[in-house]
């Protein structure tokens, strides 16, 4: 199956293995035809020789061991004769004596010569009756009896005639083989009987260092073909794996608007891969195309390629990295940008730029559509009343608007991009503080909002808040005038304090300062409606930013996706793929926030309209659940519901949808992995109750009142771990407001949150009534 699929990858494969294979050497082509044979005749070869290395280990065996037999036999009827002589020469020994018969047991050993002794040899002079009147080797004991009774019986048969002469083999009654010769000595008269037992161990040795030696030799050509076999098997596999990757990289070549170059600078020939002819619209070709083809199709404004092949030639550069275009067959431009090297091979004296092309069309167009956002952005900046400045991480200047300027006094000169904040410091006029007032509110880490009065007696709200990329943004409202309204209503305050004193010290005055104590009350209201009329103005501001920001926003998204899709081809490096998807994660994060924005704005301007419709809160609340279950799973939460079947309603599908996702998600986000989250849904007479309780951090009471205002978050700037703009729960809660319904929350820190909502059940009837 891989040779296969090997197969199928180098068909596919464009003019580039071609290229390759021209240039390879003659005596590799005849070795791959080769190799088939050779892989089927050395392991036949190797059993030859081991089937061979084994008979003449059998046959060598076979000869030795009758060598070894012929040679014993010689030694026993020699040692045989050699006792019969010297015993007929010591004269006539009388059996019957005792005497005589010792002195026969002590004189036989002696008669015996060295190379006469071996081991399991046996040498006996038996009288003519039988009886045995010397031995050797003499038995360790006498009552070892059975011994002798059996070797004298297994010697009987060689006194028959004719079996005198020569060594016979024989089986000794305990079963073991022997050999036997016997020799009449006149002189007693009797008989000497030689016997040599254990015939078979003399030549088992042999044999086994035999064994061992052609079985080592055997083993040694075993090992060396199965390396055969291996070194063979792994080179059939490099050859696929190359096979299969050079495959891969044509493929790569053709699907990722890339394409490979190689200029023959001594001949003026340059080589394009199929992939390059596809980018250009042009029919592909297997010749090399000519340095004047090339180049007509060049944008001569971009690139002048006589001049980089002089210097190319005159050894003045080595490398090239160009951006410039080049026509395509219908008429329009391609934007490429071409990194080659000069090369020289060791078999060839000329010069070769090799190279690859990468079409940036794509990314040259997204940069363009990325400066018009910028701009954009950056006239919305400018528009608003604020002092707007954005510091990067090196505090360094990156856009400001003309209210930062005017209040710093700052030169055009330093608001330039890429300033320093010491620069900044050192040419602006920073304006003195005199009077600085901390907000205690939790905030997110690293930022501060404050007010502070300058020298010149004017108040400036000023927010300060870090970006991701360790940045941080600076915004600066002025609220002189709304300082000065509550240091009108200080005053006013003060006034009626004295007025009632005054009441109380005279009578007479009464009703005039009842009448002045009425028109400051009016005119407290006058100020209090324009305090409401002016953050009213704040919201619809901010809902008409929201739009204008999230068009450019939309757009960034949009082509960051197809960027890292590679809808269009891969960018060339994965650098870019990592940029693509930090710049679609924040994008979405940006444009979530965004999005939350504008809904608190038209809830506070008044703008948000409620479609009042019938629904299943419970299909509702289910479709919620899948929204955050994929979360839940990450952190290996527990989600247990308890529905009733159907729960109908009269409320906007959306916005119920919104509060309880916005809900389950804070309760998912603040639970720790492995907790739990119950969801509860029960209706009561005219309403719904709906429960969602956690086991997350808690809240702390003194939290808990702060909860529900938009941008609120219980944990400190210094110590929060989990990101969010703070305004999911003052959605909820204003949504759950217009249906007339209420929330409430119940919070033990490092135990968990209770949040309890009561929706009416019709929700239209409710408002119609609040209207009336």
């Amino acid at each position: 199956m891989a040779r296969a699929h090997a197969a199928s990858a180098c068909v596919q494969s464009d003019s580039i293995k071609g290229l390759a294979q021209s240039i390879a050497k003659p005596a590799y082509h005849r070795q791959l035809i080769a190799e088939p044979a050779l892989r089927r005749a050395v392991p036949t070869l190797i059993i030859a020789f081991m089937v061979t290395i084994f008979f003449g280990a059998f046959v060598q065996v076979i000869d030795q061991s009758r060598q070894k037999r012929a040679s014993m036999k010689r030694d026993l009827a020699a040692l045989a004769d050699l006792l019969g002589e010297r015993l007929d020469r010591i004269g006539t020994i009388r059996p019957d004596r005792p005497v005589s018969v010792e002195r026969l047991q002590s004189l036989l050993p002696g008669f015996i010569p060295s190379w006469g002794i071996a081991a399991g040899r046996h040498v006996l002079v038996t009288s003519a009756d039988g009886r045995i009147l010397a031995r050797v080797p003499i038995e360790a004991a006498l009552g070892d009896t059975d011994r002798i009774l059996d070797v004298i019986s297994a010697a009987q048969f060689l006194t028959l005639p004719g079996q005198q002469a020569g060594v016979t083999d024989m089986i000794l009654p305990n079963g073991g083989s022997a050999l036997a010769t016997l020799r009449l000595v006149k002189a007693l008269p009797g008989q000497v009987i030689v016997i040599q037992e254990k015939v078979d161990s003399l030549w088992r040795s042999d044999t086994a260092l035999s064994v061992t030696l052609s079985a080592t030799t055997g083993f040694v050509v075993l090992i060396l073909g199965f390396a055969f076999h291996w070194q063979s098997t792994r080179a059939r596999e490099g050859d696929l794996i190359n096979d299969a990757v050079r495959g891969r990289i044509d493929t790569a070549l053709n699907r990722g608007r890339c394409g490979l170059w190689d200029w023959d600078l001594s001949r003026g020939r340059i080589f394009w891969s199929q992939s390059m002819f596809t980018m250009l619209g042009l029919d592909s070709r297997s010749d090399l195309l000519t340095f004047g083809e090339v180049n007509a199709l060049v944008k001569s404004d971009d690139i002048d390629l006589f001049a980089i092949a002089d210097q190319l030639i005159s050894a003045k550069i080595n490398h090239i990295d160009q951006t410039f275009r080049m026509q395509h067959s219908n008429g329009h431009w391609i934007w490429l940008r071409v990194r080659c090297e000069l090369s020289q091979g060791a078999s060839d004296s000329g010069l070769h730029l090799i190279g690859i092309a990468v079409d940036i069309t794509e990314q040259k167009s997204l940069a363009e559509k990325t400066v018009e956002a910028d701009l954009r952005l950056r006239d919305a900046i400018e528009t608003i009343p604020e002092a707007f400045v954005l510091w990067d991480a090196e505090d360094r200047l990156v856009l400001c608007n003309s209210h930062f300027q005017r209040l710093h006094r700052l030169p055009d000169t330093a608001v330039t991009p890429g300033t320093s904040y010491e620069t900044v410091i050192e040419v602006g006029s920073m304006p003195e503080v005199r009077t600085r007032l901390q907000e205690t509110s939790a905030q997110a880490p690293g930022a501060r909002t404050f007010e502070a009065q300058l020298d010149d007696g004017s108040w400036l709200h000023i927010s300060e808040r870090r970006t991701k990329d360790g940045g941080y943004v600076s915004v600066g409202t002025d609220i002189t005038r709304i300082k000065e309204h509550e240091q009108k209503l200080v005053d006013n305050d003060l006034r009626l304090r004295a007025t009632v004193i005054d009441l109380k010290r005279s009578q007479t005055t009464l009703e005039a300062q009842a009448i002045e104590l009425a028109d400051l009350a009016q005119k407290y209201s006058d100020e209090k409606n324009r305090a409401e009329e002016a953050n009213q103005t704040k919201s619809k501001f901010l809902a008409n930013m929201s739009h204008e920001l999230r068009t450019p926003l939309n757009a960034i998204i949009g082509f960051s996706e197809v960027m890292g899709s590679g809808m269009f081809g891969t960018l060339g490096s994965e650098k870019y793929q990592e940029y693509c998807h930090d710049i679609l994660t924040s994008g979405h994060y940006l444009l979530e926030v965004i999005n939350d924005i504008l809904d608190m704005s038209k809830i506070e301007a008044g703008r948000m309209k409620l479609d009042m419709e019938t629904l299943d809160l419970s299909n509702t609340l289910a479709e919620s659940l899948r929204v955050v279950s994929g979360r839940a799973e990450d952190k290996h939460l527990t989600l247990d519901t308890d529905i009733e079947g159907t729960v109908p309603v009269v409320a906007d599908r959306r916005a119920i949808k919104q509060i309880l996702v916005n809900l389950l998600s804070n309760a998912v986000k603040f639970t720790p992995d492995g907790g739990k989250v119950t969801v509860r849904c029960r209706r009561r007479h005219n309403a719904v109750i709906l429960m969602i309780a956690d086991t997350g951090i808690g809240i702390a009471p003194q939290s808990l009142a702060r909860l529900g205002k938009p941008f609120e978050q219980v944990e400190s700037q210094l110590t929060k771990t989990y990101h969010g703009s703070g305004l999911g729960l003052a959605i909820a809660k204003s949504l759950v407001n217009l249906h007339g319904g209420s929330m409430k929350l119940r919070s033990k820190i490092e135990i968990g949150t209770v949040v309890c909502v009561s929706l009416p059940r019709d929700a239209g009837k409710v408002k119609q009534a609040a209207a009336a």
